[in-house]
């Protein structure tokens, strides 16, 4: 049985709040990976061309500040 497996064999015996609380905690696990590779792809310049594809819809026709100014 491969540790997957297992891991999905303990899963399936746990109460409804001891999963919630491991899907709680898978949940924050994927979120803060996630964080780190847009940190990543962001400090390796892969994320620019987002700016300038706003930069040139920005130029090129109707386009709000965001948040509004008050």
């Amino acid at each position: 049985m491969s540790r997957v497996e297992e891991i999905e064999e303990a899963i399936e015996q746990l109460s409804p709040e001891e999963f919630h609380r491991v899907a709680q905690w898978f949940n924050d696990r994927e979120q803060a990976r996630w964080d780190e590779q847009l940190d990543r792809d962001s400090a390796a310049g892969r994320l620019d061309f987002l700016f300038d594809e706003a930069d040139g819809e920005a130029r090129e026709g109707p386009f709000r500040e965001w948040p509004p100014a008050k």
